[in-house]
C-alpha cells in the first residue's frame, strides 16, 4: 500500500513536470499581436555580450554551480575568475558592428521577427540604461565612443526598418547587481544570495531596479512587440512546480517575486498589445511557451516557440559545430507542421560580425524559402501532421501542403510515396517546378512520379494538394 502511494505521487510529479498549463491573454490587442506573431513562423534569436570576447558560455561561468555544461578556468579561484569575467567589459569593442547586415541576411533567410539580448544574467546591459554603469555606453567600455554604441537601439531600428517584429530578451536575475548578489555573502548558485525575508528593503531595491530598466526599454527604443523574460527561477515561490525542481537548482526558502503585475501594467501602457513571455512561469504573463533546444513530439494546444541554437552554443564560440542547412530546414518544417514557431539563435563574434558558417546557412535557407514559403507562413497544423518523412501544413485559404523531407545521403527515387495525406487532391503541383506532376492514388497513399531534372531542389520537396 505504501509503495503504491509513493508510485502514485511519483507519477503525479512526473506528469506535473512535463504537462503545461496555459492562460490565454484577456487583452484583445495582445491576442491580435499573438496571432500576427504566430503567422511569422521563423525568427532570429541573438545572444551577444562580453562573453563573446573569450568565446565562452554566456554568463553561466560566473555562477558557482558545478555542472559539466558550465566550463570555467580552473587556474583561477572563483573570486579571481569572477573579477576577470566582469572586467571583460573593458575589452568590448565590436568595431565591425553593423546590424543592417544582420537584418538583411535574416530577411533573405525568411525570418520575420528578432529577439535580441538586451541584458543576460551577468548584468552587462547592451543599451544605455541609466540604472547602472555596467553597460555598453559606459566610458570604461572602448565601444562607448562609437556612434552606434547604444547597441539595442541600433539593432531594433535596423530590424524594424526591414519589417521585423521586435523582441527584447531581458534577464530577470542580474548577477552584477549588489541587490541580487550581495557582496557580503558568497554566491553559491543562480539565486539571490541573501534571505529576502531578513532584508526586504534590499529586494525592494532590486525590484525597482528591474522595473526601471524595463521601463527604459519600453519607452526609449521604439515599438517593441515581445518582452522575452529569462531566468525562470526568479518567480513567486508559490509557482515553483516539478518542472522547476527538475532543473536541479537549489530552491530558496523565500520568494523571489519580481512583481510581474506591476511590470506588465507599465509595459503594456508603454507598448499596447505587448506579447509577454515570462518563461516557465505558466500563467497570464506567459503568452506563449518556449521549449528550449527541442521540438515537441506532437502539436501543442497553445502558442509555442522552439528556441534553438544554430551551433552548439548560444553565444559565439570559436569553431562551433553548426547544424547543416538540411537539418535546420527539417527542424523548421517539423516545428511549423506542429503549429509552432522556430526561433533560431546565432551568436555574433566579438568584432560585431556574424560567423561565416551562420551566413552560409542563412543564405541557403533563404534559397529554399524563396520557393516554398507559402507552405510555411501563416499556415496551420493539420492531422496527421507528419507521417514518416512527410509533414503537412494548411494555409488559411484551405490549401494543403505535403513537405517531403529529403535525406542528403540518399539518392532521390523517380517515384515517391506520400502516406495518408489529410485529403486526396484533385490537383497536385510541386512548388518550384512548372511541369505537370503525374500522380496516382494507391489506397490511402499518393504515389508521385517526379519529373526529370529537379535535382536542383534540395532539403524538402513541397507538394501543394488542391
Amino acid at each position: 500500500m505504501k509503495n503504491s502511494l509513493l508510485f502514485l505521487i511519483f507519477i503525479a510529479l512526473w506528469f506535473n513536470c512535463f504537462s503545461q498549463t496555459y492562460t490565454p491573454p484577456s487583452d484583445p490587442k495582445v491576442t491580435a499581436n499573438l496571432a500576427q506573431w504566430g503567422d511569422k513562423k521563423f525568427g532570429l534569436f541573438m545572444h551577444w555580450g562580453i562573453y563573446s570576447i573569450p568565446g565562452i558560455v554566456e554568463s553561466w561561468s560566473i555562477n558557482s554551480e558545478d555542472a559539466d555544461w558550465i566550463p570555467r578556468d580552473s587556474t583561477k579561484n572563483y573570486d579571481e575568475y569572477k573579477k576577470w569575467y566582469f572586467d571583460l567589459n573593458k575589452q568590448f569593442n565590436p568595431v565591425k558592428f553593423d546590424p543592417t547586415i544582420w537584418a538583411n541576411y535574416a530577411k533573405k533567410a525568411g525570418m520575420r521577427y528578432v529577439v535580441f539580448t538586451t541584458k543576460h544574467h551577468d548584468g552587462f546591459s547592451m543599451f544605455d540604461t541609466k540604472q547602472s554603469d555596467y553597460k555598453v555606453t559606459n566610458a570604461a567600455v572602448p565601444f562607448s565612443l562609437h556612434p552606434k554604441a547604444n547597441i539595442v537601439k541600433e539593432v531594433f531600428t535596423a530590424f524594424r526598418d526591414q519589417g521585423f517584429m521586435i523582441g527584447a530578451y531581458f534577464s530577470k536575475p542580474d548577477w552584477h547587481n549588489e541587490n541580487y548578489w550581495w557582496p557580503r555573502y558568497a554566491t553559491p548558485d543562480r539565486n539571490n544570495n541573501y534571505d529576502i525575508r531578513l532584508h526586504p528593503q534590499r529586494w525592494k531595491n532590486f525590484k525597482q531596479f528591474t522595473y526601471n530598466q524595463l521601463e527604459e526599454l519600453m519607452t526609449d527604443y521604439g515599438k517593441v512587440d515581445i518582452l522575452w523574460l529569462d531566468g525562470g527561477w526568479v518567480r513567486p515561490k508559490a509557482t515553483v512546480n516539478a518542472e522547476v525542481l527538475s532543473w536541479g537548482a537549489p530552491i530558496p526558502a523565500w520568494d523571489q517575486d519580481i512583481d510581474m503585475p506591476n511590470i506588465s501594467k507599465m509595459a503594456r501602457a508603454k507598448q499596447p498589445g505587448l506579447i509577454m513571455v515570462d518563461r516557465t512561469v505558466h500563467g497570464e504573463y506567459e503568452n506563449y511557451q518556449t521549449p528550449e533546444q527541442k521540438v515537441p513530439e506532437k502539436p501543442l494546444d497553445y502558442p509555442w516557440e522552439t528556441c534553438m541554437t544554430m551551433g552548439n552554443a548560444w553565444g559565439y564560440v570559436p569553431n562551433d559545430n553548426y547544424k547543416s542547412t538540411n537539418t535546420l530546414i527539417h527542424l523548421l518544417v517539423d516545428i511549423v507542421a506542429k503549429g509552432g514557431n522556430f526561433l533560431l539563435n546565432i551568436g555574433p563574434k566579438p568584432d560585431g560580425t556574424l560567423p561565416e558558417p551562420a551566413l552560409q546557412r542563412l543564405t541557403e535557407i533563404g534559397a529554399w524559402m524563396d520557393i516554398n514559403k507559402e507552405a510555411i507562413y501563416a499556415t496551420q497544423p493539420i492531422a496527421p501532421y507528419k507521417t514518416d518523412n512527410v509533414c503537412f501544413t494548411r494555409s488559411k485559404n484551405g490549401s494543403i501542403y505535403a513537405l517531403y523531407l529529403l535525406d542528403e545521403k540518399i539518392k532521390l527515387s523517380s517515384k515517391i510515396t506520400i502516406k495518408s495525406p489529410p485529403k486526396m487532391p484533385k490537383k497536385l503541383t510541386l512548388l518550384g517546378v512548372k511541369s505537370t506532376i503525374k500522380w496516382r492514388k494507391l489506397g490511402d497513399n499518393l504515389e508521385v512520379i517526379l519529373p526529370v531534372g529537379i535535382r536542383y531542389l534540395k532539403h524538402a520537396l513541397v507538394f501543394k494538394l488542391d
